[in-house]
């Protein structure tokens, strides 16, 4: 399924009224759907290790590990959903990938970091994904 009909397929009528969490579930719902329609193997889905966090969805793209960040947002008031991708959050996220690594037994795997993001504040909203957006 291409972005476009995926917009299409959805409607942020009733984002609004859902608890925060289920806001995070319908979000991360929605990049699995984007990303296996684009050929993606999702192999794991809200994956943590220890005190560092989690990784929202962790994937293959043929041979490549994907480790794949979800954010959403309902308004522009705070930034867009990458803005809040603080370097913080992506040490973090690096830090559960190796903790990936290693509960694995995994060496030599090619991997990348991908963000997946929706927008809800226009209608339709816009989803947007984002290969290797960071190191």
């Amino acid at each position: 399924m291409n972005e476009k009909n995926f917009m299409k397929n959805s409607s942020n009528n009733n984002h609004q009224s859902k608890s925060t969490r289920d806001k995070g579930k319908e979000a991360e719902d929605r990049a699995v759907e984007l990303l296996k329609g684009k050929g993606y193997e999702i192999i794991k889905r809200n994956f943590h290790f220890g005190r560092y966090g989690e990784i929202d969805i962790i994937a293959k793209d043929g041979k490549v590990l994907v480790f794949v960040e979800v954010r959403s947002c309902e308004t522009k008031q705070y930034g867009s959903p990458v803005e809040s991708i603080t370097p913080q959050k992506q040490k973090a996220i690096r830090r559960v990938a190796e903790g990936y690594y290693f509960v694995n037994k995994l060496t030599d795997a090619e991997s990348r970091y991908d963000v997946v993001t929706i927008d809800y504040s226009g209608t339709p909203e816009k989803i947007e994904h984002l290969v290797n957006a960071f190191w």
